[in-house]
């Protein structure tokens, strides 16, 4: 009977998937790197919470690891570190290659944007005797989640002369913040009876920003007020406000989660969870056979839109140069090229289980997340990976040891989500889409687990180093 079992058991360990027995032993084998790499991650995204911070933030990292401002003119050699900033809100770096671009190249495309809340174009106005600013929500949120929590004002005023401010207001200690307001529940009643997606509406996220009039007799003296501290202190009168990108997002910290802080609490880990680990391992990537690239984008949480979402041809555009500078055609280099969309997925959530399909879900620390296609009901809006780029990614993951998994976006029926997959796919790439999962995602507070993100860095550092 032990012959027997023992043969069963061999059996089984041949032929049979075991997604969690050696995911738990990889990852409490990488644990103590995992959390030591977080430590960055956390400065990254306490530093990064809109798209142009993290373009800020990464430009000087890339200059610290010897990258320079890209030549569209110059012909690079292997070895050599170059950057492209787009506008400041969109960048694309590459290290040059052995082999340049002869053979395609390997791009690693992940977003900077996350979903928040976006001032109007004309938004400050006072009722009631206290003073708000109208906001529109950027990208898919519970406006729920956005209410009766402190809230911080980052961007950029460019004024009528043309100079410009860069505002970060709410984030350092001393600093004000704001907040939207919520009905008390003893009040909720009329509330309390509607649809979770009703009780909140884009008009109701108004912003509280001030409480006391100007000491004058006169006509709306609570916004007087608060153009008069503006004015003061940056220079800006309320025309200004017009010719501004304005964010508010969350004003608290990125935080460890759990008695074994094994986890990373944060606002905008979609997707600068999956940016952060594909820049470093491009930082540490000295001399690849390929011409490796990140590409962080724009506007893909409103469908990558406008000259800084992956809709644009500046992803195109760099890679054509750089091939026209080794006498390459560009669509002989796109044709052989690939690209790791890195992109979060869903954390399978014990408490929604019912919207998940747990054999096909990515978990919580069984490492970095492979999504063959995203889109929804029936793969729409998807980009769905060829079986043999598939086969070779799993791989190079395998031959490099990293802990990895596969699995897609909840059930089928339930819903979905799109990536820029489809964005690089059409200039006739090898495209498949892999992140890290992601527990609350789109909500102001999102969670990852430490071993998952420092399983995306090795993914990205395998991908760039493959032969």
């Amino acid at each position: 009977m032990e012959e027997k079992n023992n043969a069963l058991k061999e059996l089984s360990e041949k032929l049979l998937l075991d997604r969690a027995k050696p995911a738990r032993a990889a990852a409490l084998g990488c644990a103590a790197k995992a959390m030591d790499f977080a430590e960055g991650y956390k400065d990254f995204i306490d530093a990064s919470k809109t798209e142009r911070e993290a373009v800020d933030w990464s430009v000087q990292a890339a200059k610290a690891a010897g990258f320079v401002e890209f030549d569209p003119n110059t012909k690079y050699n292997a070895g050599d570190k170059v950057y492209y900033n787009n506008r400041g809100k969109a960048m694309c770096l590459a290290v040059i290659g052995k082999q340049g671009a002869a053979q395609g190249v390997r791009i690693a495309a992940a977003h900077i944007d996350s979903p928040r809340v976006d001032l109007k174009p004309i938004p400050l106005y006072e009722s009631s005797e206290l003073c708000l600013l109208k906001t529109h929500y950027y990208g898919g949120i519970k406006k729920y989640q956005w209410a009766a929590i402190p809230l911080s004002l980052h961007g950029k005023i460019v004024r009528k002369d043309g100079s410009e401010l860069t505002v970060n207001i709410g984030e350092s200690a001393g600093d004000p913040q704001f907040c939207i307001t919520d009905i008390l529940p003893h009040l909720g009643k009329d509330q309390s009876v509607k649809k979770l997606g009703e009780a909140f509406t884009g008009e109701d996220l108004n912003v509280l920003v001030g409480s006391l009039p100007l000491d004058v007799e006169g006509e709306q003296l609570y916004k007087l007020n608060i153009m008069k501290l503006l004015n003061e202190q940056y220079g800006i009168v309320e025309s200004d406000l017009i010719s501004a990108e304005l964010e508010l997002v969350p004003a608290f910290k990125a935080a460890d989660i759990g008695f074994d802080r094994s986890m990373v609490g944060a606002y905008g880990h979609d997707d600068r969870v999956c940016a952060y680990p594909a820049l470093q391992a491009l930082f540490d990537c000295e001399a690849p056979e390929k011409t490796s690239l990140v590409v962080l984008a724009d506007k893909e949480e409103i469908g990558s839109v406008g000259n800084t979402g992956l809709c644009s041809e500046y992803m195109n555009y760099f890679v054509s140069d750089l091939a026209r500078a080794e006498g390459l055609e560009p669509q002989h280099v796109w044709s052989k090229s690939s690209c790791l969309s890195a992109d979060v997925t869903a954390a399978l959530d014990p408490t929604y289980i019912s919207a998940f399909e747990p054999g096909n879900s990515t978990y919580l620390n069984r490492g970095v997340g492979i999504a063959k296609y995203t889109g929804s009901r029936g793969k729409g809006g998807s980009n769905d990976a060829s079986a043999e780029f598939l086969g070779w990614v799993r791989r190079i993951l395998d031959e490099a040891g990293v802990l990895w998994q596969i699995g897609e976006l909840g059930k089928v029926d339930q819903g979905g989500g799109g990536t820029v997959a489809y964005d690089v796919a059409r200039l006739n790439a090898d495209v498949i889409d892999i992140g890290v999962p992601v527990l609350s995602m789109h909500s102001p507070f999102e969670v990852i687990s430490k071993v998952d993100l420092f399983s995306a860095y090795q993914a990205f550092k395998a991908y760039f180093e493959a032969k």
